[in-house]
């Protein structure tokens, strides 16, 4: 791709990127992502295997300068949109432990030291609502008061996020710290998506809208989600590999966008060359005839009794996705949501289409690995809705690109951690 097809889309700068939750909702809102910083190599490879036309620097934000960023991206000397990124949480976390002098915690320090370096005209701070509840509160306050210093404004009137109220199928509550440079005006929080509003981008002009339309909250269910997918227990392939050619269901609405039969208008990312047949990230889980039995006797939206597992609604929507805990810390899988119609754990596929993950983007082959990547990420159309907003906000129209982008290497979704450390790091682990 030339300089110039770059130099027509606004651009954007992902900190703790994971592997691209939030760089693919705001490449569909009309930003080129044009670096990410990341410091897992895991989900670095498969961030290039999604954007291997932008790129992904594996490298600590403690460590890292603006400098860097720039000389190891296509962004050279021009002036940066947004920087957006979630530093990790679990500092603030209302689940578990909360404390004040947790390590992680610094890192929203280092996100605001890249913000001044490298001066954007915008930025999007993600994170727990426990950053703004208590003793946390002060965090807040001094991340306000060093960004006015240093000619940022910042909307105090903060707002915490349910993914279910933009489109996805999934219980999911954020806060997000929206900033400008002071020569700019704030953008405004994304307005719920109601019944309506998806009525109206998908019928003709002039059709009839009820009141109530206007006042319900629109969301996809679980079966509005993972209906269409096929059976996996009829793919025996898929005991060992992560992919197969299969015969899909009937789509809905909300999947039709995901398997980009029929991409939004507002949607402005770049299409992905990929066999619309092929369905991946669906390595099979083998539960023993209790554990099934189980599984299957425990009702819809209710917890199975010893895994403690959520059953899901196929009416209903999906509780958080959780994505457990790092190899140093034990490599704790969270709890995976049992299937609605059958006696076992959900795949990734399932739970990436219930994260607002199109078809195309695709997970480490591993199922651990792939469930960390969904639980730790921003889902896509929850970053679309406010990148859509600093769009506006910008001024700027929207280019829906023309052409289709090749996905990177499958061997990057293959990757061992001392494989993908020495991809990246020069040194195995």
């Amino acid at each position: 791709m030339t300089k110039n097809k770059w130099e027509e889309r606004p651009i954007g700068v992902d900190l703790f990127a994971g592997a691209g939750g939030m760089t693919l909702g705001f490449e569909q809102a009309g930003f080129d992502v044009l670096a990410s910083v990341e410091l897992d190599p895991i989900h670095c490879a498969t961030h290039e295997f999604n954007f291997p036309f932008w790129s992904i620097l594996c490298k600590s934000v403690t460590e890292i300068t603006a400098k860097e960023i720039r000389n190891n991206s296509s962004i050279g000397e021009r002036d940066i949109d947004v920087v957006f990124g979630g530093p990790p949480c679990q500092g603030f976390s209302l689940i578990g432990k909360r404390t004040l002098d947790d390590p992680r915690n610094s890192l929203i320090f280092d996100f605001i030291r890249l913000v001044l370096e490298l001066k954007p005209k915008f930025f999007v701070l993600e994170n727990v609502p426990g950053l703004a509840i208590g003793e946390h509160r002060k965090f807040l306050v001094k991340i306000i008061n060093e960004l006015r210093k240093n000619c940022y404004e910042v909307e105090e009137k903060y707002q915490v996020l349910n993914a279910a109220h933009y489109g996805v199928p999934q219980k999911r509550i954020r806060l997000f710290i929206i900033g400008c440079r002071e020569d700019l005006s704030l953008p405004k929080y994304p307005e719920v998506f109601t019944q309506a509003s998806i009525y109206q981008s998908n019928t003709e002009p002039g059709k009839f809208i009820s009141k109530d339309m206007y006042k319900l909250p629109f969301c996809p269910t679980v079966e509005d989600a993972i209906g269409d997918l096929p059976e996996v227990e009829n793919y025996p392939e898929l005991w060992k590999k992560d992919w197969a050619i299969v015969e899909y269901g009937e789509a809905s609405d909300y999947v039709r966008q995901l398997r980009c039969i029929c991409p939004l208008e507002d949607d402005y990312s770049y299409q992905r060359q990929y066999n619309l047949q092929m369905l991946t990230s669906s390595l099979r889980t083998m539960h023993n005839a209790q554990t099934a039995a189980r599984f299957a006797e425990t009702l819809p939206g209710k917890m199975e009794k010893v895994s403690r597992f959520f059953k899901l609604h196929p009416q209903g929507i999906c509780n958080t996705l959780r994505a457990g805990t790092n190899g140093n810390r034990g490599a704790f899988t969270s709890a995976r949501p049992i299937h609605p119609f059958k006696p076992r754990c959900i795949t990734v596929r399932e739970a990436a289409r219930l994260h607002s993950y199109p078809d195309w983007f695709r997970f480490h082959v591993t199922k651990w690995h792939g469930f960390r990547q969904i639980g730790n990420s921003v889902p896509p159309l929850l970053a679309k809705a406010i990148a859509a907003e600093i769009i506006r906000t910008l001024g700027v129209s929207p280019i829906k690109p023309n052409f289709r982008q090749k996905l990177g290497e499958e061997r990057l979704l293959q990757l061992k951690m001392s494989q993908a450390t020495k991809y990246y790091l020069g040194s195995s682990e």
